[in-house]
């Protein structure tokens, strides 16, 4: 699909109109993101790139904080966020495995972290401060509720993503 200059222009404005009552200073950045993240559900590039030149940073340094956090996407996330901690402990106790039927199970293509209809995404995470229930999973409802999964295992996993399938009429 192409996109004309007019088109850009529009997009552009509308992206400087979230900064609305945000000062120009580079300490402002992450605010700056959050707010376009809060708007389109992910960190296009060309938004990144406004960001920056709002604030008065480099594209890099602007690229190098939306990368850092976690919080930020660089693609479209799903309805449901699926984040799998790989802290010591969840990772000992086998959430790469978790992570690896996820993503088979729900045929994530390499290099990608969310599946071809949008429904679900399935991240890394940093520990959640719940080692005691490790490998942890936790599910990120399009509500904003979170569902924490202890001692998170493949039939567990398995139960709970064709639970949120049926809710979701499909199969």
């Amino acid at each position: 699909m192409e996109h004309s200059n007019e088109d850009y222009k529009d997009e552009s404005k509308n992206i400087v109109e979230l900064f609305k009552n945000l000062d120009k200073l580079p300490h402002n950045l992450i605010e700056a993101l959050r707010r376009i993240q809060s708007k389109y559900g992910y960190l296009p590039p060309h938004a990144i790139k406004i960001a920056a030149k709002y604030v008065g940073v480099s594209y890099s340094q602007a690229y190098s904080v939306a990368t850092f956090y976690h919080q930020y996407s660089l693609e479209p996330v799903g309805k449901y966020r699926i984040l799998l901690c790989m802290g010591t402990a969840c990772h000992l106790r086998g959430n790469d495995l978790n992570y690896e039927f996820l993503r088979t199970m729900l045929s994530i293509k390499k290099g990608k972290k969310t599946t071809e209809d949008g429904l679900f995404s399935v991240e890394v995470a940093r520990c959640f401060g719940c080692c005691g229930l490790a490998p942890v999973v936790v599910i990120e409802n399009p509500d904003g509720t979170r569902k924490i999964i202890g001692k998170a295992n493949a039939r567990v996993l398995r139960a709970v993503i064709l639970k949120i399938k049926r809710s979701e009429g499909k199969r």
